[in-house]
């Protein structure tokens, strides 16, 4: 039987720090495959702001699950995925999990600030209180066993905690919610907005002594590498060091894609034609073979 998408990331990381790319689109999130990674994650911020929108929790339900859908389609890969706030109470939080699961989800991370929430990065950020954030978790657990209860496609669906506390109240506090999100039955934590590479070893030492429910083993700990953020870039090999499971790149390639319109635009303005940057460009070949798609033959839609 196929593994399902919450199995093969959990597995992954059993064996490894995997890095996790941010895709905008599915035909990103193709790349990332051929490419070489075993998953890829999908951005609350890419999401929106391809959208045309700004990452405080504007778009639907239906919006992110249709992108999840998409990329895992397109991908084949176990695709995490940015929940927000849960797109509402503890009600919003069970479709959501349930959803995400439907859409080929291997996962998702809720984050404990208050609605309309801010980019983690930024200042002036709210937290709910704490009880808040820890019944919104175990919704959130017991909806993941019941989707894959009844759907095995959905099994080990990994819900992750994600605590914005660091900027708010400060690392100690950052600490104590992560640790009763884990009680709580959170699979993994996601310490957003650590300040320095001392913070994250730190971090990780203190969710050593942390059990996952039904485990000896502490949660599997994710790190955002964000550009121009709150935290420095830091290479995978060494999150592997200090015991981290994952690392998400989440607007990377988004920021990569942009920056290379906008100077094409520019030029384009410019000079009335494409003509000097077209070698930059990818070739209809190149495409083609991405999508995997030969001209004149028929082209079937993948079975994940």
């Amino acid at each position: 039987m196929t593994q399902s998408p919450g199995d093969r990331l959990r597995a992954a990381m059993d064996h490894s720090c995997v890095a996790i790319p941010g895709a905008f689109n599915a035909l990103c999130a193709r790349a990332i495959a051929r490419a070489g990674f075993e998953a890829c994650y999908i951005s609350g911020a890419a999401t929106s702001v391809s959208a045309g929108v700004p990452d405080v929790g504007l778009l639907s339900l239906d919006h992110f699950a249709r992108c999840i859908r998409e990329a895992a389609d397109a991908s084949g890969l176990p695709v995490l995925a940015d929940a927000d706030t849960g797109f509402g109470e503890a009600e919003m939080v069970r479709r959501t999990v349930i959803e995400y699961a439907r859409a080929g989800g291997a996962g998702l991370h809720l984050e404990d600030q208050k609605f309309p929430k801010r980019c983690g990065h930024l200042d002036g950020k709210e937290l709910v209180p704490i009880d808040h954030m820890i019944e919104k978790v175990q919704w959130a657990v017991k909806a993941a066993k019941d989707a894959a209860a009844g759907n095995a496609a959905a099994s080990g669906f990994i819900i992750c905690a994600r605590t914005d506390a660091r900027g708010v109240d400060g690392f100690e506090a950052a600490v104590n919610r992560a640790a009763a999100y884990v009680k709580a039955g959170a699979d993994m934590i996601f310490p957003e907005g650590l300040a320095t590479e001392q913070e994250f070893a730190e971090f990780a030492k203190a969710m050593k002594r942390v059990s996952r429910v039904g485990t000896d083993r502490p949660p599997y700990l994710l790190a955002n590498m964000t550009e121009f953020g709150k935290t420095p870039m830091i290479p995978l090999s060494r999150f592997a060091e200090m015991g981290y499971s994952c690392v998400i790149y989440p607007v990377s390639l988004l920021r990569v894609a942009m920056g290379a319109v906008s100077r094409a635009l520019a030029q384009l303005k410019a000079d009335g034609g494409v003509t000097g940057f077209i070698d930059q460009m990818q070739t209809r070949k190149e495409l083609y073979e991405l999508i995997e798609y030969t001209p004149g033959e028929p082209w079937e839609f993948p079975v994940r």
